[in-house]
Order: C-alpha cells, then sequence, then structure tokens
C-alpha cells in the first residue's frame, strides 16, 4: 500500500472519530457507551501510533 493511500484511511479515521464522541453525548445509549468508550480508545491509540511513526514535518 503506497503511503497516501494509507494517509488518507488515517484521515478517514481521524474524522469518524467526531462521529463516536457525538453518540457517547446521547443519554440513551445505555451498555454501548462501554463498546463506544473501547472503540475511542483503540482509535487513538491507533493514530498516536501513526503520528509516531510518521511524523508530520514542520513548516517552515
Amino acid at each position: 500500500m503506497e503511503f497516501s493511500a494509507l494517509q488518507t484511511r488515517i484521515e478517514l479515521i481521524r474524522s469518524k472519530r467526531q462521529s463516536l464522541i457525538r453518540l457517547l453525548e446521547q443519554p440513551s445509549i445505555g451498555t454501548l457507551r462501554i463498546d463506544i468508550n473501547q472503540a475511542l480508545e483503540e482509535m487513538d491509540d491507533l493514530l498516536e501510533e501513526f503520528d509516531r511513526a510518521f511524523p508530520t514535518p514542520m513548516a517552515s
């Protein structure tokens, strides 16, 4: 897989994170809250690992 394709997929994951946050704010989700929290934790771990492996170059 080319880096640009990987980068595109990671950005898609970043954009979906906000959807999970909004879902977490719903009062009627019950025990689904546990799964959403787990998904957010795993997503954050994945994004952190990607950012460590491929740091964004600083703009001059």
